[in-house]
């Protein structure tokens, strides 16, 4: 059985003279545990700014900050029911993957991964002010949308059949739909706004420029290369780029492919693009960048040259070097400096290798496999907003479900909303999700 890495990111916006902020959280769930180092069966997280501010797995069972401003800020009282509330979702996908395996037709010989991921992005106004730009309430199983809400219609969009039961069920309880659509464009903005600030500190990054890398490496496909455009090292995160063949720009439909912007570890961000060409093609390649902190764009043009295609020449002449002139101790030096070339591409230097922040608990790469969110912070803290009827029928709803209630309610102190509304859409949801 092969494991489907859910990775879900956001789409970078090409805004170049504005700022975009960002808050999310993902969650995970497995259908069953696997041995492997970092792979959770439950894990959850928050983002924010596409770094990580909480986290909680299965194994631990704890909800603990990531950030120094979030332990410093945050009192005791807020993780404790943070991680009682997590605990309850742990529950809560535990039924619902196994729901959806039996929807799918599925059995338990392999692994089978339930995500659902939301937040918002907001753009920083000459004011200060933030304004909403897009909310993201989405469900995926074994890698493929299942199930997103559509903060415009307030409707959810099922782009699979098994997915009908559950739209509509969800789309026949108004009032929850209006909570999500209000929590997305609010609340969600008020959390962010708030982390913001607690995080002001750390927030502070000095404006910095990209670098700007062409270079090509052998493909896959004979007798082809693969030419990478990469810019890295700058701030803020918004930048636009593009591979360009004599002057004209390509498309996705030339083959361009990209992973969109990714952080660096020392908070800055960096970006590729590459596509495949034919190894002997003579025409010209460019690649444009354009950035706040450049008085113009960036053009790098590609030298033509390849890093590898030709490492199995230079091992045939060598080993033909040492054959012939064996003792020949000058010679050997200079096969020897042949050998320890590098290929630096058009800016003399070593292209960076791709940093990427680390995604679990543990800073290990393996957690792609676990990115687990709620608008948590905002079900995390004690409320004043006297949603107490919400409270009975969230433990209604979950009881009826099959689902324990422990530390599920808990809510929002902060945003004027209380989070109940959504643990209760949560727990009447996602059982329910799967069945008629």
């Amino acid at each position: 059985m092969y494991f489907v890495v859910v990775l879900l990111l956001f789409g970078t916006l090409s805004t170049v003279n504005s700022e975009i902020h960002s808050l999310n959280y993902i969650y995970t769930a497995l259908s069953k545990p696997v041995e492997l180092p970092g792979i959770h069966e439950f894990t959850a997280m928050g983002l924010m700014n596409d770094k990580q501010i909480d986290y909680y797995d299965s194994v631990d069972k704890k909800k603990i900050p990531k950030q120094d401003w979030m332990r410093e800020k945050l009192p005791a009282d807020y993780w404790e029911k943070g991680t009682q509330s997590r605990k309850s979702k742990e529950q809560w996908f535990k039924v619902n993957v196994n729901i959806l395996m039996e929807r799918m037709r599925h059995n338990d010989t392999g692994v089978h991964i339930l995500q659902w991921r939301h937040g918002c992005e907001v753009d920083t106004q000459p004011d200060g002010t933030l304004k909403f730009i897009k909310g993201t309430d989405q469900y995926s199983y074994d890698g493929d949308d299942f199930l997103a809400f559509d903060d415009v219609t307030m409707q959810w969009v099922a782009p699979v059949d098994q997915a009908l039961p559950t739209k509509r069920k969800w789309d026949g309880v108004q009032i929850l739909n209006q909570y999500t659509k209000g929590y997305l464009e609010k609340e969600c903005v008020d959390w962010l706004s708030k982390f913001m600030a607690y995080g002001d500190k750390e927030l502070i990054r000095a404006d910095s420029p990209p670098k700007v890398y062409a270079f090509a490496k052998k493909a896959k496909t004979a007798g082809h290369i693969r030419l990478t455009c990469m810019a890295t090292g700058f701030y803020p995160k918004d930048v636009l780029m593009h591979i360009k063949k004599n002057g004209v720009q390509l498309t996705k439909q030339d083959g361009v492919l990209s992973d969109g912007v990714l952080p660096n570890d020392d908070k800055t961000y960096q970006i590729r693009m590459s596509v495949q060409i034919p190894e002997a093609d003579k025409e010209t390649y460019e690649c444009y960048v354009s950035h706040r902190m450049l008085k113009e764009p960036i053009e790098v043009k590609w030298d033509g040259k390849c890093c590898d295609c030709s490492q199995v020449t230079v091992v045939v002449i060598v080993a033909v070097v040492v054959v012939v002139l064996l003792l020949a101790l000058v010679t050997s030096l200079l096969v020897l400096r042949k050998k320890g070339k590098i290929c630096a591409g058009n800016t003399g230097a070593l292209p960076p290798t791709e940093i990427q922040a680390p995604l679990n608990g543990n800073g290990n790469g393996a957690a792609i496999l676990s990115m687990p969110v709620t608008m948590d912070s905002a079900s995390s803290t004690s409320s004043d907003s006297g949603q107490g009827s919400n409270e009975r029928l969230e433990r209604e709803a979950m009881l009826t479900n099959g689902v324990t209630t422990d530390g599920a309610s808990s809510t929002s102190s902060d945003s004027g909303q209380g989070s109940n509304e959504r643990l209760e859409r949560e727990a009447m949801l996602t059982n329910e999700a799967i069945g008629e």
